[in-house]
């Protein structure tokens, strides 16, 4: 039987272990540099110390070097046949999940949230094997209104997309785009106009009701849902609220084109004052059970709120990999890509991922240890909830909801499954759903199911599944990154290491590929050594590297060039231009010196006891102006961040040792210059990734330019750092 998908290797391979190998005779030859040339004592104490602190950081860097390598070293990619599967499964599909999840209804506005919902109604699927749930951290009924809107919409839009083909599936995304070339059919015009016209009166009538503050009682009287929120429900402190808002097992839930609708539940989960919530892992470990009452579908698909679907036959597409008779029943999730419709030109803020998503995921995949990513990830329900490979493996298909009991009664059962009390005692959160504890609890997930011996597929198809909301500010995306290296080294510090918890258990690449993101935090330390000792060093005219007439610079130029070149090429190849390859290099500098370092401190702080995981959720909303100069590609300082004095101060303290530098070789010790160089180099380039940090210190006078206070702290630093004797 001819499969439902096939595996390519990627090209180049051989090129890149050449490459490589040469790299790592380079790098040893560095560290033995260091060991060879280590100062004497009568070199004075601080040029030792700045030495031992550079080889140390030379050897964090050679070693994560050889972590990254394993997720280039074989590469793959993934091609389902859909009509393959049309053809043999038909007439069997399994049912489907689908999860999103919302947590603030200011952060995440209802109507982004509604718009996701709709695109995952309106796949090119069975709509009676199709289930939609919305789990709202936050219990605001403006979500739940907006959510009982869109069922309302959805009657039209469903078969709209149908009809005219409308891709992408979101509402909001879809109107935003020009109409093309289907704009000549006079009926397409009218039947764009009409829908149009029922979204935005949809949305003129959600965005009103939440700036009134309340929801018009003519409004509450249409749906017995609104009765909920008859008693105090607050953000922290509210029961479980379940309610079923489409069935779909009730004939008479159709389309006005007189098809099923898919099934349509929200759902708080309770909340209560001392009880531990769990952020999204807890939200999700709910609507896995919850679920599991009301539709069962052996296939999970869980999205954040604002990753709408962009391809209508995504699902089909992914049960390729799941129901293969040859590998399907060893899969245990298929993950895609995270990929964003807001990436300005040469995207500023380094959010594409371009080389992440086609080369180190697509890498990681080759040891069948594909990361789950916590968004765009179709799961088998059975692993997800803690089953073990082969030992309690079911067919995918062998998973079906009898349940004959009514709308009310389903809800009264699921609400006992989404109160606090429930979980106390079992094993969820721990063998059974996410697992608790950790601010990068899909990560740790992934690790936990694929130790249980299932394997896992990572999927990048040529159109994206799922289009997000990339942040559009400096603050946010920094935000974002920190929340993301905490929870990733917090779990390399536990005893879910892959070194420790995956030995025997996951292929040896397989650890150290997880390990590439696990180290991110860490990874701080020697970064923000090289960007402050060799500096302060050039300014003291104290030499960390070899003069350029000698062999030992032969190493550190190839290396140096030879990463850079092979860096330039990997990302161009991925679809990055030049100037969006420069802006990485220096959004990487910027994060791994603040994001990275808190991330680091507070993982640290975390597991002495000292403090409890907390969860910052991202804005999806900006103002105008912030969004013009995001398109303008003006980085955005307009905060008293402490992330962006750090920012500040590194850029003027290099900016301050390469212009003393230059003075004291030039009018004291010319002939210094050749054991510098490396140095001068270094600080020159700091100086050049950071020229938007000096515009925004000295020249813009827009709102997003750096503010007075954070211009203040990070000059009286640099003074304070230039000035006092190196140590």
């Amino acid at each position: 039987m001819v499969p439902l998908f096939e595996t390519k290797e990627a090209k180049a391979r051989v090129s890149h272990k050449v490459f490589a190998a040469t790299c790592f005779v380079g790098i040893c030859l560095i560290l033995i540099y260091r060991l060879v040339n280590f100062p004497k004592e009568e070199q004075g104490g601080r040029r030792r110390w700045a030495w031992i602190g550079i080889f140390m950081a030379d050897f964090f860097f050679s070693l994560f070097w050889i972590i990254t390598q394993s997720v280039r070293w074989s590469v793959r990619h993934h091609l389902p046949f859909k009509d393959r599967l049309s053809l043999r499964h038909e007439e069997k599909l399994p049912g489907v999940d689908i999860f999103v999840c919302t947590a603030d209804p200011i952060s995440e506005p209802p109507t982004l949230v509604i718009s996701t919902v709709l695109s995952v109604m309106s796949y090119n699927y069975p709509p009676e094997k199709l289930s939609v749930y919305l789990s709202d951290d936050a219990g605001s009924e403006f979500t739940f209104y907006a959510l009982l809107e869109a069922s309302h919409f959805s009657k039209y839009w469903i078969p709209f997309c149908k009809k005219f083909d409308v891709e992408p599936r979101s509402p909001e995304a879809w109107f935003a785009k020009k109409l093309g070339e289907k704009d000549k059919d006079t009926t397409y015009t009218q039947a764009c106009l009409t829908i149009k016209k029922q979204y935005q009166d949809m949305k003129t009538r959600i965005e009103l009701a939440i700036a009134k503050g309340s929801i018009s009682k003519e409004t509450r009287n249409q749906h017995k849902g609104f009765s909920e929120w008859n008693c105090k429900v607050t953000k922290q402190d509210h029961q479980s609220i379940v309610q079923i808002i489409v069935d779909g097992r009730d004939t008479n839930a159709v389309d006005k084109e007189g098809c099923q609708l898919p099934t349509l539940v929200y759902m708080a989960r309770e909340k209560r004052p001392g009880c531990p919530h769990n952020f999204k892992a807890g939200a999700m470990n709910a609507l896995i059970r919850v679920s599991s009452v009301i539709s069962n579908g052996p296939v999970i698909l869980n999205l954040d709120c604002d990753m709408y679907a962009n391809d209508g036959d995504a699902i089909r597409e992914a049960l390729c990999f799941l129901l293969d008779e040859k590998r399907e029943h060893e899969i245990a999730f298929v993950q895609h890509p995270q990929r964003f419709d807001n990436i300005c030109k040469n995207d500023l803020y380094a959010n594409s991922y371009l080389v992440v998503n086609q080369v180190e995921l697509a890498g990681i995949d080759s040891y069948d240890a594909a990361l789950y990513c916590g968004t765009g990830c179709f799961h088998r329900r059975e692993s997800l909830c803690g089953a073990k490979y082969p030992k309690d493996y079911r067919n995918i298909n062998e998973a079906k909801n009898n349940d004959n009991r009514s709308v009310d009664e389903l809800e009264r059962a699921s609400k006992v499954l989404a109160s606090c009390s429930y979980e106390k005692n079992t094993h969820w959160g721990k063998e059974m759903g996410l697992v608790y504890g950790c601010a990068a609890e899909d990560v740790v997930t992934g690790l936990t199911i694929q130790c249980r011996g299932w394997k896992s597929m990572y999927f990048k198809p040529n159109k994206p599944a799922f289009l997000g909301v990339a942040p559009v500010t400096l603050d946010i995306a920094l935000v974002q990154m920190k929340r993301w290296s905490e929870g990733m080294f917090q779990i390399f510090l536990s005893k879910y290491c892959p070194f420790i918890y995956g030995h025997g258990k996951i292929k040896f690449g397989a650890q150290m590929g997880y390990c590439n993101y696990l180290l991110w935090a860490p990874l701080s330390l020697p970064t923000l050594f090289y960007v402050i000792v060799p500096p302060l060093c050039l300014g003291h005219g104290i030499s960390l590297f070899p003069k350029v007439s000698s062999l030992w610079f032969i190493p550190f130029a190839y290396v140096f060039v030879a990463q850079n070149a092979y860096s330039i090429c990997e990302a161009l190849s991925c679809g990055h231009t030049l100037k969006s390859w420069w802006n990485l290099q220096r959004m990487q500098i910027i994060r791994r010196t603040t994001a990275f370092f808190f991330g680091f401190v507070d993982c640290i702080v975390k597991q002495m006891g000292l403090s409890q995981t907390a969860f910052a959720i991202t804005a999806k909303v900006v103002t105008e102006d912030v969004m013009e100069r995001y398109e303008q590609e003006m980085m955005e300082f307009e905060s008293s961040s402490v992330m962006f004095t750090i920012v500040a101060t590194l850029a003027m303290l290099n900016l301050f040792s390469l212009i003393g530098g230059f003075i004291d070789i030039i009018f004291l010790d010319f002939g210094a210059l050749g054991n510098l160089m490396c140095q001068i180099i270094l600080c020159g380039l700091m100086v050049l990734v950071n020229v938007p940090i000096y515009e925004a210190l000295f020249i813009r006078k827009d709102k997003g330019c750096m503010p007075f206070s954070v211009m203040f702290k990070s000059m009286f630093l640099t003074s304070l750092a230039c000035l006092l004797p190196y140590v």
